[in-house]
């Protein structure tokens, strides 16, 4: 037995049914005892992302930095390749359950980056600091706990979202798009990941703020030109990942392979990549907002998951099922979603951009990540081995390029998963905080029309 196969039935273990009712049963909980707070408050928090920042606010960073350090890390091979893997392993209905786990993942990614600015605290360089391990500790009293979710972020950062998968997607779609080869690119890519990261959040945060929002809107705008062009096509297409999401066999003309438990894992398993509602990443960077209401910090952040799955995976994901691509079993991953533009446009500028989408999200992945597990790192060991940290992250970023793909995805599923596990205990066990804090901020914003953080 390989180490391969060994992999593959532990990720099918802990993505098995008990971790898919807890995803989206904590998810369904928080949206029903929220009022269905993601889409009723939608247009408010993305109203925040374009007003100015009480200055005054306790933090290191703006609110629109801190989202766009949690869209960094999340806009990446997730939205490109992953989707791309989605699709082919558990047909266009994965997309749909991918739809489904991000409407439920914004009320979980508002509850823990509200958690995240109640529960945070300076560290001793004066930073602040907080995610899963501080409301996990100071909400729940569980320092065993908070422990075993640093671990596991750590692990994540190490040979999850962090590195492998990042870099061996920017790598050999260099390769395939211009040619270039992957050690030359890997060499580039280690030591540009090298000169930012030493320059700790803010240097993350100002260069994700820049990069992320000009990438993700070409990425957007492309994928709707092909839609246009092939405006016919897309009523059918959307039709189909309704439909194959019950009943892939029927949909599919009797395809063996598609089922609807494959299409639920795939969707699922790739949208948590994706997006990260649940695992407890986002809270981390959400911790670093300038701002003093903790509610309002869970609304801009939860416009994350809704930016990341719901436009741009869809995009990848409906112009793979347009094109035909996803039949493709000779092509995978990042070459399938380049083919799949290219087919679409009709000129290979289509696989041009994604290539170019694909280095600046994987890379911005990367950077975040880093600080991710750098923050669970200073959690368990303190700021003394910090270098060594930053070293051995480094070290995997060089080595992820010559790993193999399928490999890749199997153990980022595994240690995203049970990073999931301790966090989504967190936000059941302080489900009633969640409530009682959004209650208040609304009742005080009815009350003033105006909260803390809003200059008057």
């Amino acid at each position: 037995m390989s180490i391969e196969t060994i992999l593959a039935a532990v990720d099918a273990f802990i993505w098995g049914p008990p971790l898919l009712i807890l995803l989206s049963g904590t998810g369904l909980y928080l949206t029903l005892r929220l009022g269905f707070i993601q889409i009723v408050h939608l247009p408010r928090a993305l109203a925040y992302l374009f007003k100015k920042d009480n200055a005054g606010g306790k933090g290191d960073v703006s609110s629109f930095q801190a989202l766009c350090t949690a869209l960094a890390a999340t806009i990446g091979t997730g939205n490109i390749v992953g989707v791309a893997t989605a699709v082919q392993a558990g047909g266009p209905g994965a997309i749909f359950w991918m739809w489904l786990v991000a409407l439920l993942g914004m009320a979980t990614k508002y509850a823990e980056c509200l958690l995240a600015v109640k529960y945070r605290v300076r560290d001793k360089n004066g930073f602040m600091a907080g995610g899963p391990m501080y409301y996990i500790e100071r909400g729940l009293g569980l320092k065993w706990l908070a422990r075993l979710f640093a671990v596991f972020g750590i692990l994540v950062a190490f040979f999850g979202i962090g590195t492998f998968p990042q870099v061996n997607a920017i790598t050999h779609a260099m390769e395939d798009t211009f040619n270039i080869p992957v050690i030359l690119t890997a060499l580039v890519v280690t030591l540009l990941v090298a000169m930012i990261i030493l320059g700790g959040v803010k240097r993350i945060a100002t260069a994700s703020s820049v990069i992320v929002p000009f990438m993700a809107i070409l990425y957007v705008a492309t994928s709707l030109v092909i839609l246009i062009l092939n405006w016919a096509q897309v009523p059918a297409v959307l039709a189909l990942i309704i439909h194959s999401a019950f009943d892939p066999q029927a949909a599919l003309s009797g395809a063996i392979g598609f089922t609807v438990m494959k299409a639920i894992q795939s969707g699922v398993a790739r949208g948590i990549f994706s997006n990260e509602s649940g695992l407890g990443s986002a809270p981390i960077a959400a911790a670093a907002a300038q701002t003093k209401e903790p509610v309002r910090q869970g609304l801009i952040s939860m416009t994350g998951t809704f930016l990341d799955t719901i436009i741009v995976c869809s995009m990848t994901g409906i112009v793979l099922v347009l094109t035909g691509v996803w039949q493709n079993s000779e092509i995978a991953g990042a070459a399938a979603t380049n083919y799949a533009f290219a087919q679409g446009l009709g000129t290979s500028i289509g696989a041009t951009i994604v290539t170019v989408g694909l280095l600046f999200f994987a890379f911005t992945t990367i950077l975040g990540w880093c600080y991710y597990g750098e923050r669970c790192f200073v959690y368990l060991i303190g700021i003394r081995g910090i270098k060594f940290y930053r070293v051995i992250f480094i070290a995997l970023v060089g080595i992820g390029s010559f790993l193999q793909l399928n490999l890749i995805w199997i153990l980022a599923d595994i240690v995203n998963g049970l990073m999931a596990f301790p966090n989504l205990i967190a936000l059941i066990g302080l489900r009633k905080v969640v409530i009682e804090e959004t209650r208040d901020y609304f009742a005080r914003l009815k009350m003033n029309h105006h909260d803390q953080d809003e200059i008057v």
